[in-house]
């Protein structure tokens, strides 16, 4: 079992910048890959980034490439997704999620464990 609480999330600006942190405890095998997933109203829930627990990155969604930078620090137990240069349109719940295995690393699917969310909101 895996349990996942995310925090940081708030209201901002676009092209202003916030960081959500997942904090992470349970079985490490279960937690092997980490992932950082968002959902808008009326929209599906769709990947944004994903990462091994040997901090290999292996997915970043293409409409977040060099605004979104995900982290992991194992020695804090702490999942990150560092987020500048926001747009509108990144307003979404923000869930961290867990799997034991990473398979492509962007769908919903493939990851067992997540948080309750924390909610980004940029306006214009």
């Amino acid at each position: 079992q895996v349990q996942l609480v995310e925090s940081g999330g708030g209201s901002v600006q676009a092209v202003g910048s916030l960081r959500l942190s997942c904090a992470v405890s349970g079985d490490t095998y279960s937690r092997y890959c980490m992932a950082w997933f968002r959902q808008a109203p009326g929209k599906g829930r769709e990947g944004v980034a994903s990462i091994y627990t040997n901090t290999t990155i292996r997915y970043l969604a293409d409409p977040v490439k060099g605004r979104l930078t995900i982290s992991l620090d194992n020695a804090k137990n702490t999942l990150y997704l560092q987020m500048n240069s926001l747009k509108p349109e990144d307003t979404s719940m923000y869930y961290c999620a867990a799997s034991p295995r990473c398979g492509s690393g962007r769908f919903r699917a493939e990851f067992a464990y997540w948080g309750q969310g924390t909610q980004v909101t940029v306006s214009a």
